[in-house]
Parts: structure tokens; C-alpha cells; sequence
């Protein structure tokens, strides 16, 4: 006993759309984690640079739009 032609063949043309799907999202999350990988070391690298800019500087906030900063207070930092 068999299905209908047409019924294997839509059975067929499904499944092939979901592995396709799914081989998609497979790229996708490698993908992800690849960037999550770059993300972690940009960030890696921001931490280290704070750290420098810190040592000439003191504890500063830094106006990223002109270059300007201003001192972090002492009751400030306790807060963070």
C-alpha cells in the first residue's frame, strides 16, 4: 500500500523546506557565536583601555562626544 504520488510529493517538498530551515538556523548560530566570540574581545579590549585611561586620568567620566571629562567623586564610586 502507497500514498498518492502527490501526497509523497508535498510530504517531500515539506520536509525538504524544513531541513533547509534548520540548516539556516544552524549557519545562524555559528554565526552568532563567532560574533559573540568578537563581542567578548572588543569588549576585553574597552576594559584594558579604561584601565589605561584611568591611570593618566584618575576615575573620570568621558564625554564621548567632544573628549571632555569630569571627575568621579568619592561617594560615586562607592555607589557603582
Amino acid at each position: 500500500m502507497k500514498i498518492k504520488e502527490e501526497q509523497l510529493k508535498k510530504i517531500q517538498e515539506q520536509q525538504a523546506a524544513v531541513n533547509k530551515i534548520l540548516n539556516e538556523v544552524g549557519y545562524l548560530e555559528a554565526n552568532k557565536h563567532g560574533l559573540l566570540h568578537e563581542l567578548a574581545g572588543v569588549n576585553e579590549g574597552i576594559e584594558d583601555f579604561k584601565k589605561e585611561l584611568e591611570k593618566e586620568y584618575g576615575a573620570v567620566n568621558i564625554n564621548l562626544e567632544d573628549g571632555t571629562y569630569t571627575e568621579i567623586k568619592e561617594e560615586e564610586l562607592a555607589d557603582v
